[in-house]
Order: structure tokens, then sequence, then C-alpha cells
């Protein structure tokens, strides 16, 4: 109990630059005196804790006490608390007390200028739940069960040995051994349903860097060249990265897709401000498409 209440005296210190014996034993409920003791423990252990008598006195550590411990720069200090304030996000928790703890052990404050939020502008009722339950399934290495709707609307369930939460592309990934397709895949958050968390445990460890050495195979997509209105220049600087603009301040966009299904469907997503320009099979393949969507009004 003693090392738990002087382990949070020193964190209280280094909170606040200076706080009395009296409120101290009033908030672990301890007479004045076991106060006292536990300042002389603090100070024979090297900590440079003082106490102060009179107006404005009380119990304080040395100033700069934690800059001088700590071997880090002040722009390394900045670096460490704004990646940890981003990387906290991940955790879907309203608990900040480690970013408040180590703001403390770093001696820094006002460091409150980015703020990160990997969630969607949509409202994904289960991902947030689906999130933490895969990460604790991933590190207690439990193998887990869901229904994935694949990109023909087909819904399979699929047993999986979870081995990473990946975020790419505005969207999160579970990459994970699939034993079902005997192979390893990426699973989109978003699709999964039914998430079930076995007691059944695994031992395959995650590959390092696994998007890292993933290579684009340009051999494996087709070129593809799009007309796409200025109407929709947002969605061009957002997701395309080859581009030209014309006099009228339209784009010609170049991308790689995978099939001609995906052109179309890409292009379709543009509604009446995309024309693809090729390949002339896609192009040929979304005329079909647009024929039969108009018999629909027809």
């Amino acid at each position: 109990m003693q090392i738990n209440r002087l382990f949070e005296i020193v964190y209280i210190l280094l909170e606040n630059k200076i706080v009395t014996a009296s409120e101290l034993a009033e908030r672990f409920e301890v007479s004045i005196r076991t106060i006292y003791r536990d300042v002389e423990t603090l100070s024979q252990a090297g900590i440079p804790i003082y106490m102060s008598k009179g107006k404005g006195g009380g119990i304080s550590l040395m100033p700069d006490f934690i800059l001088n411990k700590a071997v880090l720069t002040e722009q390394e200090k900045s670096d460490i608390l704004s990646s940890m304030k981003a990387v906290s996000t991940l955790s879907f928790s309203e608990n900040n007390s480690a970013m408040t703890k180590l703001d403390s052990m770093l001696g820094r404050k006002n460091t409150d200028w980015i703020e990160v939020d990997f969630s969607s502008w949509g409202y994904f009722e289960n991902e947030e739940n689906y999130f933490s339950k895969i990460k604790s399934a991933i590190i207690e290495k439990k193998i887990i069960t869901f229904m994935y709707a694949s990109g023909r609307a087909e819904k399979l369930l699929r047993t999986v040995m979870p081995l990473k939460l990946i975020f790419k592309g505005s969207a999160w990934y579970l990459y994970a051994y699939c034993k079902v397709r005997d192979d390893y895949r990426f699973f989109k958050l978003r699709r999964i349903s039914e998430l079930v968390v076995t007691e059944e445990q695994f031992e395959l460890d995650a590959p390092e860097n696994i998007l890292g050495v993933q290579k684009f195979d340009f051999s494996k997509y087709i070129k593809t060249k799009l007309y796409v209105s200025s109407v929709m220049a947002f969605r061009v600087y957002d997701e395309i990265s080859k581009f030209t603009i014309n006099s009228n301040g339209d784009f010609i966009c170049e991308l790689y897709l995978p099939d001609v299904d995906t052109i179309c469907t890409y292009a379709a997503s543009f509604g009446e401000y995309c024309k693809i320009i090729s390949p002339v099979q896609a192009a040929e393949e979304m005329k079909k498409r647009l024929e039969k969507s108009l018999r629909n009004y027809i």
C-alpha cells in the first residue's frame, strides 16, 4: 500500500508545483505524520523532494527534475507526445490517464495541437465493438469466426487466425490467416458481421511490416483513363495521383485498376460527371450497364 501511495505522490507533485501535507493526508486518508514519513522515504530514495514552510508553502519537487532526468530534446518530447496523442485514438477509449502521466513524466504541457479520428463520417454501429474484440483476440492469440461479405455480395463464414489490424486507404482491415482459403487475407472491418471470439488458441505470428513488403505489380492491373468533370475536383484530388487538367478545368485521369468490373463500378461512382476513355472494353461494358439501368425507368 505504501509503495502505491509513494508512486502516486510523485505523480501528484509532477502535475502540481506544490501540495500541502494536509491535502495529501486527506486524499490518501492517512495522518499528516504519515505523509511526512513518505516524504522522507522518497528523499532517501533519491527523489529531489523538499518541504517549505509559511504561507504558500508545502511539498514540492525540485524544478526541472524531470527534464534533467530525460535524455530527450524538447522537440523529441513534443514529437513523442503528438504521436502518442494520435495513436491513443486507436484504443477507442475515453480514458486519458496514460497521456496525462506521459505529459507529467516528460514535463510537457500545452501539447494539444493535433486531433486524429480514424472513424468514418458515417455511422458504423459494429466497427468500434469489433475493433476492440479483434484487438483482444490478436493479443490473446484466439481464433475468431465471422460472416464476410465479398465484393460479389456473397456472405461466407470465415474462420481465421487474427494477426494485425491495419489502417489503409481510409478504412480498417484485419490481416489474418484464413482457414477456409488456407492463405493470408485482408478483411475489411465494415464487411464483417456476426463476429465471435472463440477459446481456441493459435501459435502463428504476424509477419513484420506487412504493408511495406507489398509492391504494386502493374502487370496485374489495367491502365485506365477517365475523363472527370471539374465538378468532381474534390474527389480527383483525394483519390487520384496522376492527372492533367484541360482548358475547361476538367481532368484526364490515369490510374490502374484490377479488372473491367472495378473500372465500371469506379467510374459509375462519379455519376454523370465521368467518362471512360480507355480501355475500350471497359467503355463498351459501361454502355451495356447504362442501357440496362435505363430500362428500369422506362
